[in-house]
């Protein structure tokens, strides 16, 4: 059956209504108990609750077509978002008239789960509708992410091409990006106005991507395949059409290429080189406007905690003294003599701890890293009792976004099982990707991390379709984090140096909550952050620049990791103290997971009632 018209969360949303239908208008023949009449109206209220629970979920996704093609919906798959201030408008609108909708449900009417996703819908949507005053504190393009590169990102990785609507569905995207783009400079535009434009350096990176989206064959005569061209013949090949179709189809992705995709990036690129024009070298979110009230809100929502700036930095601090300590345990275990900085020095610079920078070295990468998720996947059993039926790619970060994409990143995969759950490593610079940082990296990015935690969501039962697809950053890449560090209970990290890798991405997440904060509340420069990478981890230095331009662009984001972290083990070691003999990893693993991503005070709860109930047996 075709995607298109009707998908699986749009069959839930629907019977959930209709479901809704039944109950509202069922008559009963004999007069209820007082118990019964209870039990109806509770059930009654819950059920129209989960329905608009989904009902408002659809809404939103239907209003985001990028959305859709995540989930696997065709409906407007030739189609961008909309970017413009009256879709904007139209966004906080949607989130008042949905919370008012809310506001109408009886809560004390709703069961136990109903209760929760409530609860969770009812603090997002309030949260956003108060956010919006931030609405212009973003870079909307910068080297992390932005429009610019989600274009080819969307087209080459998500949007599947399976019959000849798809293939149009592609070329209708390729044409829309000069609408797209032209977009983004007006939201760049006003956004300048209003004294928020990226530092300086990011610039460089933005035109460099762009440039590479319009590059090779058929922008040039000469060279390599352009990525999206690439993309699309091999996607086309594929289709069980004639031959002259495909080239017809072909002709048509050429000419939407060359007459509208070139012609919008050169307009960008040359409004970037503008912008830059008009940028400083100031870094933190300080400078922006009321930017204090900005970070600290940033923080809360991010960490999902009240911790003051001070607070997280002075945990980093301590963190950082604490992964030393344990850093010097492992140099007498390899009987290093010298100084931890000398250490981090032979780790950083050593050969023998990295594959060469070669198309050999990076598949010899990708093979190792397999093998220790296949290796972890085996295993499973022992920690988990639930395990997520979608399949796990590990894919090497494509040419065109290299050079500024992150080390490492995992991608959802289709809830529709058609596109699996992809581990990215980025192989760009083989020095910055140590084999001593493989299997922390591949547990985090893969299995049992974010593969475990995300796809594991998705296939959730009996809970509304939000709460599958929103993500709290600290709960998620807590659990990514948290993912890193208990495999060693497993008896994995056997070689010392691995067990070292561990560390040394536990003490770079430790080290990102004193130069997040550094930057935007202290007032850090760009290189005195990277000299604190440098001086107290063993990464390269290509790491803690690329770091501390994540941290510049994307606020208090880089604090939820080990704020995250440390609340699981705090809630996880509560536990064990508690319930003694009765503590079962594999049923704490199950509560921390079986909800959905959550804030860290409501998985608190959770836990907590899990632990009376097993008190209770």
């Amino acid at each position: 059956m075709s995607i298109k018209t009707k998908t699986t969360i749009i069959a839930v949303a629907l019977s959930s209504l209709f479901s809704t239908a039944t109950i509202a208008h069922s008559h009963t023949t004999a007069p209820l108990t007082q118990q019964e009449t209870k039990t109806v109206a509770l059930n009654s209220e819950s059920e129209k609750a989960n329905a608009l629970f989904e009902d408002i979920f659809m809404e939103n996704v239907m209003s985001n077509p990028v959305n859709q093609t995540y989930l696997g919906i065709k409906k407007d798959y030739g189609k961008w978002n909309d970017l413009s201030e009256a879709a904007a408008d139209a966004d906080l609108e949607r989130a008042k008239k949905q919370l008012a909708q809310l506001n109408a449900l009886d809560v004390k009417q709703l069961d136990e789960q109903t209760a929760l996703s409530y609860e969770l819908l009812h603090a997002r949507l309030e949260q956003a509708i108060a956010d919006d005053k931030w609405r212009y504190h973003t870079y909307p393009m910068n080297q992390m992410y932005g429009v610019h590169s989600m274009v080819a990102a969307i087209l080459i990785n998500q949007h599947q091409i399976t019959d000849e609507s798809d293939a149009k569905a592609y070329i209708s995207r390729l044409n829309a990006t000069e609408t797209l783009l032209a977009q983004l400079e007006a939201a760049l535009e006003l956004r300048a106005e209003k004294q928020i434009i990226a530092p300086k350096f990011v610039f460089a990176y933005v035109m460099a991507d762009s440039k590479n989206i319009i590059s090779g064959v058929p922008f040039t005569d000469t060279g390599k395949d352009n990525a999206l061209w690439a993309d699309a013949n091999r996607k086309i090949a594929k289709l069980d059409i004639s031959e002259d179709k495909k080239q017809a189809l072909l002709a048509e992705v050429k000419q939407a290429l060359l007459t509208k995709v070139k012609p919008a990036y050169e307009q960008l690129i040359a409004y970037t080189k503008t912008l830059e024009a008009r940028a400083d070298d100031r870094d933190g979110a300080w400078k922006l406007p009321n930017g204090e009230a900005f970070f600290n809100n940033a923080l809360a929502r991010t960490t999902t905690t009240d911790m003051t700036a001070d607070e997280i930095h002075s945990l980093g601090l301590a963190e950082v003294k604490r992964i030393h300590d344990e850093m010097r345990i492992i140099m007498k275990k390899v009987d290093f003599s010298g100084t931890l900085p000398e250490f981090f020095t032979f780790m950083r610079d050593d050969k023998q701890f990295y594959y060469p920078d070669t198309k050999a070295g990076q598949q010899a990468y990708l093979t190792e890293a397999k093998a220790l998720i296949d290796n972890m996947e085996s295993r499973l059993d022992e920690v988990f009792k639930v395990k997520p039926k979608a399949a796990l790619l590990v894919k090497q970060v494509e040419s065109f976004r290299e050079k500024s994409a992150g080390k490492a990143f995992y991608d959802q995969p289709a809830p529709d099982g058609s596109r699996p759950g992809i581990y990215y490593a980025n192989l760009y610079k083989m020095a910055a990707m140590p084999k001593y940082q493989m299997e922390a990296l591949a547990y985090h990015e893969g299995i049992p991390g974010h593969h475990m935690q995300i796809a594991k969501a998705q296939e959730l039962q009996g809970i509304p379709q939000f709460r599958k697809f929103n993500g709290y950053t600290a709960y998620v890449e807590g659990w990514g984090l948290y993912s890193e560090y208990f495999p060693k209970e497993m008896g994995l990290y056997a070689d010392p140096y691995s067990d070292f890798g561990r560390l040394s991405m536990e003490l770079w997440r430790a080290c990102r909550l004193v130069v997040d904060t550094g930057i935007h509340t202290k007032k850090w420069n760009r290189e005195q952050a990277i000299a604190y990478y440098v001086e107290n981890t063993p990464n390269a230095e290509s790491d803690a620049i690329k770091m501390v331009e994540r941290h510049i662009v994307m606020p208090s984001q880089a604090t939820a990791y080990k704020v995250g972290m440390i609340k699981i083990l705090s809630l996880r070691e509560q536990a064990k103290k508690q319930l003694g003999d009765k503590f079962d990893i594999r049923e704490f693993h199950n509560v921390v997971l079986r909800n959905g991503p959550l804030p860290l005070d409501v998985l608190e709860e959770q836990v907590n009632k899990w632990v009376k109930q097993v008190k209770a047996v």
